[in-house]
């Protein structure tokens, strides 16, 4: 790239010239001139452009690394890192989205039973009551019947503190807007679902990643953010994080809660996944309920086409706060929808299928755990997408990247880390999802894709379970991070 526009202000600026060079940096790297992974060039030709002492620019290249800005890798040169809030979603394209999809198990006599409740749901109904504006939060009954389903994970749960809202992304969106006021942060994992990056870009909130290792987020670097940064909320996705599939242990939970309790910092809880697992840890909402917003929705176990949620509040006042919120972003969620999800409730479809996607989901992580374990494969029963920690490529190219596109040629559901990154280190991994329309037999095709492109690009096995391609977990040096749970 030209480096004309660092001459001038370089020329101009009263800051010292090793000072200046970060913030030209960023600021290339936010205007789009720097691309992450881009190589930089050489310390000494740049300081011949830059017409400044070779020291200067080494000193200059030094806060950089310390910044996050750029990498510097011995033979190879510097490159840049990535963006504060990771790369963006491809416009317009949705993929990141529909390529995490819950396996679809239309055959299934759990699935063929809700189809005929629906059937039978709307011969029955006064639809012209359906197709009305409603209260805002669902119907009495809706909340009634969801808070008795939502009993099994959130123990306290009662009508009076949920709302019905039109899927969990929507209820992000709202929340998002409620809790951070402007020059706050919203402290996240370094990687997160994209949706959650995609809001804040909207609504021009500022994303604080913390500190993360195999087991989740490390409540110390929550424990800083809030010393150190007006912080609005916590979000956290506690179990089958997406993409990593790490589950929060409970002792972290307890930590976490505490901080949130002394620094008054409210925490939404985004448990998308929750309900496929057998069994979890309990819920944040349990050792803080006086902070934490809990969210669940069917969009992962059910499809992602039903857009209902359920988010319970932490006191009546947020709860009619909250619910302004969602009227303003959202109005209301479909009352056709509502009714069938209260009807396969009632009669106990949603048990039925949950127990069945449960079932799908178990073969399709023992598959992903046979197949891929040689490559230090990350997934959990219970789970349809798993987590593939690659080695960074001396080159500095994307290897991740370059994977997912090759996989996504051969109809694999296959995302580089560097989407879900908030941080400025995007890692070298692949979210690899077994849902959507796969049957069994794609499921093995899909598998061995994946595992003929890790031959044909990671050919060394050491290099395989290399620690520096682990991504964002990034505990202190001293202090190695834990093991990842034995499955």
């Amino acid at each position: 790239m030209p480096f004309t526009h660092w001459i001038v202000r370089l020329k101009s600026s009263t800051l010292p010239a090793y000072q200046l060079i970060p913030e030209l940096i960023a600021q290339d790297l936010q205007q789009g001139r720097l691309a992450p992974r881009e190589r930089l060039p050489p310390l000494r030709d740049l300081a011949l452009k830059l017409d400044l002492n070779y020291t200067t620019v080494v000193r200059g290249f030094a806060q950089a690394r310390e910044r996050g800005l750029i990498v510097s890798r011995p033979g190879l040169g510097s490159f840049v890192r990535g963006s504060f809030i990771g790369l963006p979603l491809r416009a317009g394209t949705g993929a990141e989205m529909t390529m995490n999809l819950p396996p679809e198990m239309a055959d299934h006599p759990a699935c063929q039973r809700a189809q005929e409740q629906a059937a039978g749901s709307m011969a029955l109904a006064n639809f012209q009551d359906l197709m009305r504006y409603q209260d805002f939060g669902g119907t009495a009954r809706d909340r009634h019947l969801a808070a008795q389903w939502m009993a099994q994970w959130v123990p306290d749960a009662v009508p009076e503190r949920l709302l019905v809202a039109p899927g969990i992304h929507s209820v992000l969106l709202a929340l998002t807007s409620l809790l951070v006021k402007p020059g706050q942060s919203l402290c996240v994992e370094p990687l997160v679902y994209p949706g959650i990056k995609a809001i804040a870009a909207q609504l021009g909130t500022r994303l604080h990643p913390l500190a993360m290792d195999e087991q989740g987020l490390i409540p110390e670097s929550f424990e800083a953010a809030c010393k150190s940064t007006p912080v609005g909320a916590l979000y956290l996705c506690p179990n089958l994080h997406n993409p990593t599939t790490a589950t929060l242990p409970i002792r972290r939970r307890e930590q976490l809660a505490d901080i949130a309790l002394r620094h008054s910092v409210p925490i939404i809880e985004d448990d998308a996944y929750g309900m496929l697992p057998t069994a979890v840890p309990p819920p944040l909402i349990e050792y803080a309920p006086e902070l934490t917003y809990y969210i669940s929705g069917l969009s992962k176990w059910l499809g992602a086409g039903v857009r209902t949620a359920h988010v319970f509040a932490p006191t009546t006042a947020t709860h009619q706060r909250l619910a302004g919120a969602l009227r303003a972003t959202t109005v209301m969620a479909s009352p056709l929808t509502n009714h069938l999800v209260s009807d396969w409730i009632e009669h106990g479809i949603c048990q039925e299928v949950l127990t069945a996607m449960r079932e799908e989901c178990r073969w399709r992580s023992d598959q992903i755990r046979q197949r891929l374990m040689p490559f230090d494969v990350r997934t959990q029963p219970n789970g349809f997408h798993a987590w593939l920690p690659l080695p960074l490529p001396e080159d500095g190219a994307s290897l991740a990247s370059d994977m997912a596109n090759q996989l996504r040629s051969l109809g694999v559901a296959a995302v580089a880390g560097s989407t879900f990154s908030t941080d400025r280190n995007p890692p070298e991994g692949l979210r690899i999802c077994l849902g959507g329309s796969l049957t069994r037999n794609d499921c093995g095709r899909a598998l061995q894709a994946v595992v003929d492109a890790l031959e044909n690009r990671v050919p060394d096995p050491a290099s395989r379970l290399n620690p520096s391609a682990a991504g964002p977990f990034s505990g202190p040096p001293s202090d190695p991070p834990p093991a990842f749970p034995a499955f």
